[in-house]
């Protein structure tokens, strides 16, 4: 798994790129409920006054509003307003403020100096509310003198005033202790009464106040919505070309880390040896290198763009409502969401585990009918193979439905809760708000974050189904990189020897197959010179294949050494060592391309004369010649649209074409006919002259030429000479010549 996250490493400065566009995001977002709860709260119910500071307020209002404040209060009030009057204004301002302030012409009026800031408005707002809706309440029809009154005497004695005597002028003759203990009486009855609703109360005495100066209170309540409606606007689209950024980064940083994760799978299996080919299944690695990384990629998508963004979004939006009393309607609805992801965690996790495995099932399968398709039909057994992949597709599915089960059950039961947690905030809010304790503006955005918790919550619940079949993924590949080949190579190589080139000797050679019980090769010791054809034949299962394998390194000696050129093969890189050498396998492998593509396989820059010449030795001419396009012919995947001994042909001129010191062609004559295998080895004797050649062959024509000719059978070297000596001394090898060949036949080669 490291070695995934070591990939990842390099996008590093992307993803904190990333992650700081999804907390500019999340605080854009964030800020939309603030908005739709003041264009409520402020531009529908206050009528754009946003502040209970009076912009403007008439002298006997603000002598007023004076009665019911502390010396200390007064003070702070007055720093804050200056009086405007025809007296103390020039022409030019008091032109200004005539248009702004009509009632000017009138009376004297107190205005709200320009430099106040904003941590003094709210210092203001708590100072002058309280005073402005006792105005508001003594200047109604309703108010009832008595209703100021603290003790019986205080009572009595505003009985006894003049019906016509102003409750303000009453207030401020009063001697100040007992003005003082009147208005702690006052703030004692509504102590308990929210500021916002004191506010919105003297907000709304502030707006007919401000009519009777001439303000135009409902163009003032116009502007504000708009306002605030286009800074609304303007803030979602911001968040809209933040999230566009962000997820173009997100796909990017997914798609390029997915390439690269590829091409490191590929390198890596390009390294293992047929040992570990053979711990891992071919439908095995296909999978992983395509489905698995397919997850992974998905799983950064996921984290980056959701399962990031969530929390960011979450914690702000509590962080906005924490201190609000409904908070524990949002804990409820957590713990309720947090309940069904850990129950559906549990139930999905160990079915995850299970459908990669199956997807490689089914992959193998499809893979085996595929390539099997003419055997199939030649065998008549298409419907028990239909039958193998309908259990292998309907296994995957079972799994698969279930997972889409429990993602049916969780985003109702998801809707569910939002929707219940919806109706119990306007229920306990409805109650709020008929006692005053908090607005509907307040209500409304209380709502949204509410919503944008649980959102959150709902994502990363989402997420949670798919990131274990992403881990297992993430688990399947790291495997790939865990597993080491047991080819290694050595930290200092040492050069091969040029003065012995193109020798290879075998010196008491062992081999056993990994968890094997017994040895496949037993004591393996030959020398083949340069300019010297070597051939291996034996019963089928002797070694002779896994013997050839041994020089290339596909497979390590587990006893023994291998020299090539005097030099121990192990002590040279491979790449040195492979160098040298051209491999023809049994099954003639060809690449989709072109015939010139194939046999330039293992060439940098093919010229026209080596072309020609592979073609010429390798017997490949004349079909070549034969084709429409020559040497540009299409060759499909795996070669299936050549016959098999054009393909074999084809795979030798690939070797042919890399002019190797040592050929090794593994039973790579055994499509030819008797006719070709003569002249292809005819060719091969005079044009590779100055090369080693080790044949493995089944047929005693292809290899009765031979300088030397080893005799294998279970594993061991029972002979070795030329074919006439072997025919004399070796029992095996005659048994094997006469099944193929009369005497007469024998004794006439």
């Amino acid at each position: 798994m490291k070695h995934v996250f070591k990939i990842l490493k390099k996008y590093t400065l992307q993803i904190v790129i990333v992650l700081v566009l999804l907390f500019m995001q999340a605080m854009f977002d964030l800020k939309l409920p603030d908005y739709t709860s003041k264009i409520v709260n402020v531009g529908i119910q206050q009528g754009g006054i946003e502040n209970a500071t009076p912009e403007v307020m008439m002298e006997s209002d603000y002598n007023k509003i004076l009665v019911f404040m502390s010396d200390d209060d007064k003070t702070i009030v007055n720093d804050n307003y200056k009086l405007i009057s025809k007296s103390n204004l020039d022409e030019s301002e008091y032109k200004k403020y005539l248009k702004k302030y009509p009632e000017i012409k009138n009376q004297n009026l107190y205005v709200l100096k320009n430099n106040v800031d904003t941590d003094t408005i709210d210092e203001l707002n708590k100072i002058v509310s309280l005073p402005i809706m006792l105005v508001a309440n003594m200047s109604s029809e309703d108010f009832n003198i008595n209703d100021l009154a603290t003790s019986q005497e205080e009572k009595q004695a505003l009985q006894n005033l003049p019906e016509n005597m102003d409750i303000f002028t009453i207030i401020s003759s009063m001697p100040q202790d007992k003005k003082d203990e009147m208005l702690s009486g006052i703030k004692e009855k509504f102590k308990n009464m929210e500021q916002s609703l004191i506010e919105q109360t003297s907000i709304a005495y502030t707006k007919e106040q401000y009519k009777k100066i001439g303000i135009d209170v409902e163009q003032t309540q116009i502007n504000y919505i708009i306002s605030s409606g286009i800074q609304m606007l303007g803030i979602a689209l911001l968040v809209t070309l933040i999230a566009i950024i962000a997820t173009f980064l997100v796909s990017r940083i997914a798609a390029n880390f997915s390439r690269d994760l590829r091409s490191n799978v590929v390198n890596k299996v390009m390294t293992y040896s047929n040992t570990e080919f053979e711990a891992f299944s071919t439908s095995s690695l296909i999978t992983r290198s395509t489905n698995d990384i397919q997850q992974v990629q998905i799983l950064i998508v996921m984290l980056l763009r959701i399962v990031f963004y969530a929390p960011i979004m979450g914690i702000g939006a509590f962080t906005k409502v924490s201190g609000n009393e409904m908070a524990w309607v949002i804990g409820l609805a957590v713990l309720s969401i947090l309940s069904l992801v850990i129950i559906l965690f549990v139930i999905a996790l160990p079915k995850f585990q299970v459908v990669q495995k199956m997807i490689d099932k089914l992959n193998l399968v499809s893979r085996e009918i595929l390539t099997g398709l003419p055997v199939i039909r030649a065998f008549a057994t298409e419907k028990y193979e239909e039958k193998r992949f309908d259990k292998a597709n309907k296994d995957l599915t079972k799994v698969n439905l279930f997972v889409n089960r429990l993602m049916t059950v969780m985003m109702p039961t998801m809707m569910f809760i939002m929707n219940g947690v919806s109706i119990l905030i306007i229920w306990v809010g409805a109650s709020k708000i008929d006692v005053g304790t908090i607005q509907v503006g307040d209500l409304l955005a209380f709502i949204t974050y509410t919503m944008q918790i649980i959102m959150s919550f709902l994502m990363i619940s989402m997420v949670s189904i798919m990131v274990p079949r992403a881990f297992i993924s993430v688990k399947r590949i790291g495997e790939i990189f865990d597993k080491d080949s047991s080819i290694k190579e050595v930290d200092e190589s040492i050069p091969f020897d040029k003065n012995k080139k193109g020798t290879v000797e075998f010196k008491d050679v062992y081999f056993r197959y990994p968890d094997a019980q017994e040895d496949v090769l037993q004591n393996i010791s030959f020398k083949a010179e340069k300019g010297t054809t070597t051939a291996f034949i034996g019963s089928t299962g002797s070694g002779k294949s896994t013997l050839i394998n041994l020089i290339p390194r596909f497979f390590d000696v587990t006893g023994g050494k291998i020299l090539i050129d005097g030099v121990n093969i192990k002590d040279v890189t491979l790449h040195d060592l492979r160098d040298k050498i051209g491999y023809v396998p049994q099954k003639g492998m060809l690449f989709s391309g072109t015939i010139e593509s194939n046999i330039g396989f293992g060439v940098n820059k093919l010229s026209e004369e080596q072309k020609e010449k592979a073609a010429r030795i390798s017997q490949s001419l004349e079909f070549i010649e034969s084709k429409e396009k020559g040497y540009k012919s299409e060759i499909s995947q795996g070669g299936t649209n050549v016959s098999g001994g054009q393909r074999q042909r084809l795979a030798i001129a690939r070797a042919i074409a890399t002019n190797p010191e040592i050929y090794i062609f593994d039973d790579s004559f055994s499509a030819l006919d008797y006719k070709t295998d003569a002249k292809l080895r005819k060719a091969l004797a005079k044009e590779t002259k100055d090369s080693t050649i080790f044949i493995v062959a089944q047929r005693i024509s292809t290899v009765l030429n031979a300088d030397q000719i080893i005799v294998l059978d279970k594993g061991q070297v029972v002979g070795i000479g030329k074919h006439k000596e072997l025919l004399k001394k070796c029992k095996i090898y005659k048994e094997i010549a006469l099944s193929q060949l009369s005497k007469e036949e024998l004794e006439n080669e």
